[in-house]
């Protein structure tokens, strides 16, 4: 049988800041409606993450949220998918709270951190 996979897995990482756990994942896409999707697959992954975080930038769309989390994660992975040059993905960071609070700066911080292990 032949399987067409719409959406592939290209990288993923993963951080620890204070008892929270960060775990992002890079995905190519090849239409943008292809982002929820891939947002329900990640949901299921990490049932226990309190924001999923995101930005998809794909055939000249893009949409970004932050998933009422602070520090504007969402505007901060969008900054990495356009510095990277990366049209057609998605990136994606989940977060499970560890009990301690970060402040923005903190999670800003912890959110490029997560985006920086990002490994094939």
């Amino acid at each position: 049988m032949n399987y067409y996979f719409r959406m592939k897995l290209i990288k993923q990482g993963y951080h620890e800041e204070k008892k929270s756990k960060f775990y992002s994942y890079l995905y190519r896409l090849n239409s943008f409606n292809e982002y929820k999707e891939v947002l329900e697959i990640i949901k299921k992954k990490h049932k226990k993450a309190n924001h999923h975080c995101f930005a998809v930038i794909c055939n000249n769309e893009t949409k970004l949220s932050n998933d009422s989390e602070v520090g504007s994660p969402g505007r901060i992975i969008n900054d990495y998918l356009v510095m990277e040059k990366l049209n057609n993905h998605i990136l994606i960071v989940s977060r499970i709270f560890g009990g301690v609070k970060l402040g923005q700066g903190g999670v800003a911080r912890a959110f490029r951190k997560a985006i920086e292990n990002l490994k094939e």
